[in-house]
């Protein structure tokens, strides 16, 4: 008999998950080998790198040393491409698209099972990895989402690439097995090799940042209304003249949020995985992302020619989105942040498929009252028209959609004197405030699985969870009328005033919080 028919007919299925947002999909890999004509194919909605690695894995397995002596010539697997045997993988379910280099391990494990050069037990495994010609395993994208997938999934050990291994290991519902190669994957599985070490999990690091607050000088105001911002995740605007350190301020929101809880540090560091922006370490603190105002739609919102990906947007989810030179991003730009700053997900549709990305995030937005930046004052050489066409920029929703509005004006000479004794402590103080702001928030919401922040409620919770006092409803009522409040702000500036009141540790919302928060509504430009 020739070496051609040497590969024993038979099937076999193993486990592979297809990274995605919001959850990566389980896929089930299966090989069918029978008799005839020699055929090569894999079926499953592929798309080019999946069907691609027909030539990854056959080159993989023939250039991979079998533990146990072969009788072929050159004493390797019998790769899939010199069979006389039709061969066929399938990637189910068929109708979800397949993407990436993901299944390389788990398609070549399951034609090594199939034509019976190996033999396992696959049950309640679950296998990714992308092969190199060599038979050596690469890291993969989103690893973290087809660690949650395996847990959700029942599964209880995982097979990834070493690089991927401390990623996954964040789940530790699972066995995560590092593996270097394909060889090394067939002896763990085979129990004829020896083992990796279990990968080690990350272990949660407290660090804040630097003390950024303290290093400001001035702007008290300013800097209340960022504590208060961050205290119940409310989007703020910053608006001044060039250079009074609106910038600086939005950077230091960074450090007085807390630390994202363990469930948020696996939304978080799953979405960075699945983009490729993971450094390697797991995301323990809120997000800042700083886009430039000439990004584009797709950039910030999400989508691309290429395929579906996450933007800006949803990178900063459960943390801080600045816009710098908000006016200057394009106006298209600007109203795509219409539904994600009202609904907290970004919906996208496009002939190559459609995607729900999560976004709840605190949007921060710095800019200049004109062109100049100088309005109002004698340095200004604005004509009107540009003036208001550069405030039209941001459209009446948005605007409406931002709850704070604060100015951040110049300062005295005096203020920054290098012999002014810097505010010792402050961030440690505003970073102490938002943290017992967000306690009471987690206990008021304790069982409600889409609301963490006072920015979060909806009108409902707002009703049965925002308790004002009749002096404070009045002063809302009053202040609507003549400041002429959409129903929209109306609730925004409960949420704000209740965020006011945990700040002052107020069971009730009374007239000072509502005062303050009406005072924040207010937009002068």
């Amino acid at each position: 008999m020739g070496e051609k028919q040497k590969i024993a007919s038979g099937f076999a299925r193993v486990f592979g998950a297809q990274p995605m947002l919001p959850k990566a999909a389980v896929v089930s890999v299966e090989c069918d080998i029978v008799k005839g004509l020699h055929a090569y194919t894999i079926v499953g909605l592929p798309d080019k790198s999946v069907e691609e690695a027909k030539d990854r894995i056959a080159a993989a397995i023939k250039n991979t040393d079998p533990l146990i002596p072969t009788s072929r010539e050159d004493g390797g697997y019998e790769s899939p491409k010199r069979s006389n045997k039709k061969i066929v993988l399938s990637l189910a379910p068929a109708n979800l698209k397949k993407e990436g280099a993901v299944f390389d391990l788990p398609l070549a494990l399951a034609f090594l099972l199939a034509s019976r050069q190996i033999k396992f037990d696959p049950a309640r495994k679950l296998f990714a990895g992308e092969l190199s010609l060599d038979g050596t395993l690469s890291p993969i994208l989103g690893c973290l989402a087809i660690a949650v997938a395996a847990r959700d999934g029942g599964f209880t050990d995982l097979y990834v690439p070493e690089e991927n291994a401390d990623e996954a290991s964040l789940i530790s519902e699972l066995r995560i097995h590092p593996v270097a190669s394909l060889s090394h994957a067939i002896g763990q599985l085979t129990k004829l090799g020896a083992a990796k070490s279990p990968a080690r999990r990350m272990l949660r690091t407290h660090t804040h940042d630097d003390e950024a607050l303290d290093e400001i000088r001035g702007q008290a105001s300013a800097k209340r209304g960022l504590i208060i911002a961050a205290a119940g995740g409310h989007n703020i605007a910053l608006y001044g003249p060039p250079g009074t350190g609106k910038t600086l301020l939005a950077r230091a929101t960074a450090s007085i949020l807390p630390d994202l809880s363990e469930e948020e540090m696996v939304e978080v560091t799953t979405i960075h995985s699945l983009s490729g922006a993971l450094s390697g370490h797991a995301i323990f603190r809120p997000p800042f992302r700083s886009p430039h105002h000439t990004s584009s739609y797709a950039a910030l919102i999400g989508g691309g020619s290429t395929g579906i990906r996450p933007g800006e947007a949803t990178l900063a989810h459960r943390g801080v989105l600045f816009a710098d030179e908000f006016p200057e991003f394009h106006r298209d730009v600007i109203n795509a942040l219409r539904e994600p700053l009202e609904d907290r997900v970004i919906s996208i549709a496009r002939a190559k498929g459609s995607a729900i990305f999560p976004a709840n995030f605190m949007l921060i937005a710095a800019l200049n009252p004109c062109p100049c930046g100088f309005w109002g004052s004698q340095r200004c050489r604005c004509m009107p028209h540009l003036v208001e066409k550069y405030r039209r920029k941001i459209s009446g929703p948005v605007a409406d959609r931002i709850d704070m509005w604060v100015s951040v004006g110049e300062m005295a000479p005096e203020t920054l004197s290098t012999q002014t004794k810097r505010g010792s402590g402050e961030t440690k103080r505003a970073r102490e405030a938002v943290a017992g702001a967000r306690a009471r928030q987690r206990t008021r919401f304790d069982g409600r699985k889409d609301t963490s922040t006072n920015a979060d409620m909806g009108p409902k919770e707002i009703e049965s969870l925002a308790a004002l006092s009749p002096k404070a409803e009045e002063a809302l009522q009053v202040a609507a009328r003549s400041m002429k409040l959409s129903p929209r702000g109306y609730h925004r500036t409960i949420k704000l005033a209740r965020t006011i009141a945990d700040l002052a540790s107020s069971h009730t919302i009374e007239p000072s919080h509502m005062l303050e928060a009406l005072q924040y509504r207010a937009r002068e430009l």
